[in-house]
């Protein structure tokens, strides 16, 4: 086995499991404490991307650019909230989900406007887009930044979640939210900053992966679906749930797509193995997904409260 070859697969894995944890992160905290279902999340990944794109064509630096946007993505968060969410908390959810795809189409149509239908490149600082010799392995600098980041954020989140003021108010809106407005919480606020706090974490996944695949329009359409499997398979409103499960599909995507067909190989012909491990590995979290269901339906680390 090529060590180093299985060394690279395991931090693309990390890698794109801690930018799930970032959009699930939010997503699994508007779902539990608000009972929304947010098809347009990811659309706040492909705003952050073009927010940052556009700070850098200004002859800013990546980490000013960054900053700046997502300071814009808190804004945009917010607003999204004011003026279209609130109003849906109580509907049902059928409602819900065709509100929101709704504001998908119409960030869709905003980007095309301003941005146009071509991507955005985002060039990486000259010292970001190099390699870090680790033995005789070599990997790209920017990788390492995006897993820094990501455990950066995750760290972060966790001391808010359960160390502070503002974390103990979400934990017991996910837990009770009629208990909480009944303490004098205003819960129309907690409700912006929550929401607001996910679109900022979603965004900031998309300026981090867009210097790699570029901006564009569109982009967090397919990665939605995977944060909400990560948002299951955790437990909904579970943070932690959410950064476990973003880990374990992070590794199982990455490491099936690489190492599926070699294992089929051992079990049926070399054409039937090649045409059959691509499609079950795309297949892989689902899978997991339906056997938590089917044995831990109320996910891997539910909020406390919630019977498992």
């Amino acid at each position: 086995m090529d060590w180093g070859l299985l060394l690279t697969q395991l931090m693309n894995g990390l890698q794109f499991g801690l930018l799930l944890f970032l959009l699930a992160s939010g997503l699994t905290l508007i779902f539990g404490i608000m009972d929304f279902i947010n098809l347009s999340h990811g659309s706040f990944y492909m705003i952050g991307a073009y927010f940052c794109g556009s700070i850098v064509a200004r002859g800013e630096s990546f980490f000013i650019a960054v900053l700046f946007a997502l300071v814009g993505m808190f804004v945009v968060g917010a607003l999204v909230e004011w003026i279209v969410a609130r109003r849906l908390y109580r509907a049902d959810h059928l409602d819900q989900v065709l509100a929101t795809f709704g504001l998908i189409l119409i960030f869709d149509a905003i980007v095309h406007i301003i941005w146009g239908p071509a991507g955005m490149a985002i060039p990486l600082p000259e010292f970001l887009d190099g390699q870090v010799s680790l033995g005789t392995l070599e990997l790209p600098t920017y990788r390492l930044v995006i897993i820094s980041g990501g455990l950066l954020v995750a760290g972060i989140l966790s001391v808010l979640v359960t160390r502070s003021r503002l974390g103990m108010i979400i934990r017991a809106g996910a837990s009770n939210q009629t208990m909480v407005e009944a303490l004098g919480v205003n819960i129309h606020k907690l409700f912006l900053i929550v929401f607001a706090i996910g679109a900022t974490m979603s965004g900031f996944a998309g300026m981090l992966i867009a210097p790699i695949t570029e901006a564009s329009i569109g982009m967090g359409n397919d990665i939605i679906i995977i944060a909400f499997v990560v948002v299951i398979v955790g437990g909904i409103g579970s943070v932690k749930g959410a950064f476990y499960a973003s880990i374990l599909i992070g590794l199982i995507d990455t490491l099936g797509r690489s190492y599926l067909d070699d294992l089929m190989k051992l079990f049926m012909s070399l054409d039937h193995a090649e045409t059959a491990a691509p499609a079950l590995s795309a297949m892989l979290i689902y899978i997991l997904m339906a056997i938590v269901l089917a044995f831990k339906p109320q996910g891997l680390f539910p909020p406390a409260g919630i019977r498992p």
